[in-house]
């Protein structure tokens, strides 16, 4: 895979796009604890996974009617935060259940004032996915959506991620489906997201650690009394090995 710069990212929290008002992001980082398990017989150390955690860290511009408007709450519950690396369906994205921790304003020289914000993972570490919209994708009617190719089917299971940015009608439900030959899709049991009836939600799903899920996913969106508008984000983390735990 070829060198790519940062160009064209994107940045949600809790069900809000903030994309525009995020200056940079200077720490997003996860994975197990490693474990120091030398022994006597050994000549250099041996390391377990430990305890699964994550983190990000980033500067936001003060925008009153933007990302004031989810960071300033400072919420004491459960945040949903999602970097996604360009706007490519099939790229990397960085999802976590966090906590917020702090909204500390500077004030430079010149009167440019931002904010510093921490996030800290609470739960199931900080986990790296696949964009199954390229970024945010707006659907006015349901719709099944371009698939993704994982390259094989696993047995491990997988975790989802969605975000609701805006919506207008009564109800959606995104779902996500999968296929092994690319053309013949169905539902992935137990893998839909509960009904959406409001923007600025999110949520993260996940399967038993044994499910399979086949090469092809795409995510698609249905509905039972109606909408006019939705868009989201769904990022999905297929797992790779075997027992994955949290």
């Amino acid at each position: 895979m070829g060198k790519t710069s940062g160009l064209g990212d994107h940045f949600l929290a809790g069900g809000y796009d903030i994309s525009g008002d995020v200056n940079s992001l200077s720490n997003v980082h996860g994975g197990p604890a490693p474990l120091d398990v030398t022994d006597i017989t050994q000549s250099a150390h041996s390391r377990l996974g430990g305890l699964r955690d994550g983190g990000l860290e980033f500067v936001a511009y003060h925008d009153t009617t933007g990302s004031h408007v989810p960071l300033s709450a400072l919420p004491r519950t459960d945040v949903i935060f999602t970097y996604l690396r360009d706007s490519t369906l099939g790229n990397p994205a960085a999802c976590m259940v966090a906590k917020q921790i702090g909204y500390d304003p500077t004030r430079a020289a010149d009167g440019a004032l931002t904010y510093k914000v921490q996030a800290d993972a609470n739960g199931y570490g900080l986990e790296w996915g696949l964009q199954l919209t390229a970024a945010l994708r707006t659907d006015t009617t349901a719709t099944n959506g371009s698939s993704i190719d994982t390259s094989g089917s696993l047995s491990f299971g997988a975790q989802a991620y969605l975000q609701v940015t805006a919506f207008s009608g009564t109800d959606v439900t995104v779902k996500i489906q999968d296929s092994a030959d690319n053309s013949s899709f169905s539902d992935v049991t137990s893998f839909a997201f509960a009904q959406t009836t409001a923007a600025h939600t999110a949520q993260r799903i996940a399967l038993a650690n044994n499910a399979t899920v086949r090469r092809y996913l795409r995510a698609s969106t249905v509905t039972s009394a109606g909408f006019t508008s939705v868009t989201f984000s769904v990022v999905v983390v297929k797992n790779a090995i075997a027992g994955q735990v949290f």
